[in-house]
């Protein structure tokens, strides 16, 4: 549980739980003014007839998985965008539509939920650790995308970013970048968050206690408590993503345990050699208060792979970016810039 959940802070635990300037223009946007260092509401402005990301329950290898994606009519790539835990799609609809148009509309955009973090019980009750929601993202790779004959660009957030890593592993020829947002690649052990959440995932008594807190509340009233709490911070999908999404007694059970997973596997070192190897295919974008990707991270990065893209962002937009609308839009600002220039040097080479 390592993305949004914790960072949510809804009562103690039921909430993880609870550098350039750039010009673009197209059809749809018109950017001005853009700066790493300056993001406001002049700076950036979508027009009213965005693009909307579309909903699609997809069965991957047997498993009920939601989708929400975006077509371009004739894509240079396609971004595939991995979520954090909880690994709900619809924390991100505002994040996705904004770096569709950011793009220009020159590629397909698909994000893809972990299985059962999902608003209906589809697999009845069953737990999934880390490397089956891994495996579960290269099956729908292999199943929806082998025929796609454009690069794969990779975009994971907290978790999803080492699940991004082991992908880009696995599927070396199909994916042409990688950006990794807020990332979750090493246990923190500085962070005291960190160490109850590890304690809380590993008892299975605590977790089912929790979950059935989580899942007895009806969803008008949880709504009704966190439009209260948090209405005037998150955006409307966000608010709704954790009433509808997370706020389950199957979808807490399996971000629990999920975390659980991802404490046992990410006690191990980043595979440095892999990072310096891809270094000229990854970017890395740190925030500046974040136990989940720590700024000690940043610099052991910098010190292992001296010439690595790294990036801070001090807004105070922080791990949950994708929580309010200024927190996406810059996001999927900084995504879009690499992405441009990355696709600008490959094919000037």
């Amino acid at each position: 549980m390592t993305s949004m959940a914790w960072g949510f802070h809804l009562p103690a635990l039921v909430a993880r739980f609870l550098p350039s300037t750039v010009s673009v223009r197209s059809s749809r946007i018109f950017l001005s003014r853009y700066t790493n260092s300056q993001m406001g509401r002049d700076n950036i402005k979508l027009m009213d007839t965005k693009t909307r990301a579309n909903f699609r329950l997809c069965n991957v290898a047997g498993y009920k998985t939601d989708l929400l994606e975006i077509h371009a009519q004739n894509p240079a790539f396609h971004v595939l965008f991995i979520p954090g835990n909880p690994g709900v799609v619809s924390f991100y609809t505002d994040f996705l539509e904004s770096l569709y148009e950011l793009l220009g509309g020159g590629a397909s955009v698909t994000a893809i939920a972990h299985v059962s973090h999902t608003e209906k019980n589809w697999e009845h009750g069953r737990l999934f650790s880390l490397q089956e929601q891994i495996e579960h993202k290269l099956n729908f790779v292999e199943q929806e995308l082998e025929g796609v004959e454009v690069p794969i660009v990779l975009v994971g957030h907290s978790i999803g970013a080492y699940i991004s890593m082991e992908m880009f592993k696995r599927s070396p020829d199909k994916v042409r970048y990688c950006v990794f947002l807020y990332p979750f690649l090493a246990v923190n052990t500085k962070s005291s968050t960190q160490s109850l959440i590890r304690k809380i995932s590993a008892s299975p008594l605590i977790c089912a206690v929790l979950s059935s807190i989580a899942g007895m509340v009806p969803i008008w009233t949880s709504k009704f408590l966190v439009t209260k709490t948090l209405g005037k911070l998150w955006s409307s999908s966000a608010v709704d993503a954790l009433c509808t999404h997370v706020l389950q007694y199957h979808s807490m059970r399996n971000v629990l345990f999920m975390a659980m997973t991802e404490f046992k596997e990410l006690s191990k070192t980043p595979d440095w050699d892999f990072i310096r190897e891809k270094r000229g295919q990854i970017a890395f974008l740190f925030g500046f208060d974040d136990h989940w990707g720590p700024l000690h991270l940043f610099e052991e990065i910098s010190k292992q792979v001296p010439d690595a893209v790294l990036a801070v962002e001090r807004q105070g937009h922080s791990h949950t970016f994708s929580c309010t609308e200024a927190g996406s839009l810059w996001v999927a600002q900084h995504v879009a810039s690499l992405i441009k220039n990355h696709m600008l040097k490959s094919i000037s080479r």
